[in-house]
């Protein structure tokens, strides 16, 4: 046998041998490329267990949800992304509302809560809700008593003067929760009073981070007074040891669905449904926990962790979800806070 026919029945043996694995050998692995806004610690349980369940390999980016949403819009003509997990509502909202998501109503929709399927319908069912967690702000209370400072109770007593350079808060452009406090503070005070209270907060913020827990986890550190975060972000630093006090202000407050859309255009279709349908399970919800995660999950059958914050125990505002998540009206408010409120010195 000559060196060409060694080589022909060389590629005809390997071809053979990949036929008898099947068509599954010859086909690429399946893959998801997830975008995930909520902790790393539960962006990397959901992987590792959606890996485990189904055997497909998840290349995952945590980034928050002003960024995410930023993210996708940039890729809108080239997607690379197939779901985007987790984050506040309103700009997932906005995602559906600009096309830059898809339409998906998954069989584990109608065991879900009402509030994530009236995010479903809001939405055109081009989102659902994951997880609802009530706004507020917690203090370190070793640090309160440092330097000698009234305890807040209420969104007012933020702007005590006493407080200048002990309060942070992300920004609103880059972090949902930072959105959120803007559109609760609006719809608390009414606009023209909500921005003037914005103004007087401004006065007292050390730092807008880029994260929306990054304030609470400061604070834990010691490097901050007071952080205005989710509460669930909060009850994470007190389960961690940290000496840190959970507010629910005075004045009632707002709150977050927090939401999963799968990308318009996702190179991964079907695997981002089986994502969805996924984290709509109330045995994986339950698993939250693990990952200090205390969110209420959006299954009527998941077990929320006991140290969850419990929203009938909360004040809550009736927030309206299709206003604020809106892109013409979240628009409007980052632009009015980037030029009323950021541009002010403190």
């Amino acid at each position: 046998m000559n060196y060409h026919n060694k080589l022909l029945g060389a590629a005809l043996a390997a071809v053979t041998a990949l036929a008898s694995f099947g068509p599954s050998a010859l086909q690429a692995a399946e893959k998801l490329t997830l975008y995930c806004s909520p902790q790393i610690e539960w962006c990397q349980l959901m992987v590792e267990e959606f890996k485990k369940a189904t055997g497909i390999d998840v290349a995952m980016t945590r980034k928050s949800s002003g960024e995410t949403f930023a993210q996708i819009k940039a890729e809108s003509r080239n997607p690379k992304g197939d779901v985007w997990w987790g984050g506040t509502g309103d700009p997932h909202l906005q995602a559906a509302e600009e096309g830059l998501t898809e339409k998906y109503m998954s069989p584990m929709l109608p065991k879900l809560h009402d509030w994530a399927q009236r995010q479903g319908s809001d939405s055109g069912n081009r989102t659902v809700g994951i997880y609802a967690g009530a706004l507020g702000f917690g203090y370190n209370k070793d640090l309160l008593a440092k330097n000698n400072l009234p305890t807040p109770k209420c969104w007012k007593d933020l702007l005590n003067p006493a407080f200048k350079g002990h309060v942070q808060m992300a920004n609103p452009n880059s972090s949902g929760t930072a959105y959120t406090t803007l559109a609760t503070i609006v719809q608390i005070f009414g606009e023209d009073e909500g921005f003037e209270f914005m103004k007087g907060l401004h006065k007292n913020i050390n730092q807008y981070t880029k994260s929306g827990s990054a304030p609470i986890k400061a604070a834990a550190r010691g490097e901050t007074t007071i952080g205005i975060v989710f509460q669930h972000d909060i009850v994470t630093q007190v389960v961690k040891g940290f000496p840190i006090e959970v507010v629910s202000p005075c004045e009632g407050t707002g709150y977050e669905i927090g939401s999963m859309s799968i990308i318009k255009g996702a190179r991964n279709a079907d695997s981002a449904k089986k994502f969805y349908d996924f984290a709509l399970d109330p045995k994986i919800q339950t698993m939250a926990k693990q990952a200090r995660a205390y969110q209420v999950p959006s299954n009527a059958s998941a077990n929320p962790p006991p140290e969850a914050p419990d929203l009938k125990d909360i004040k809550l505002i009736d927030y309206d979800f299709k206003k604020y998540g809106s892109s013409a009206e979240r628009r409007r408010l980052l632009a009015k806070w980037d030029k009323e409120v950021k541009s002010l010195p403190r």
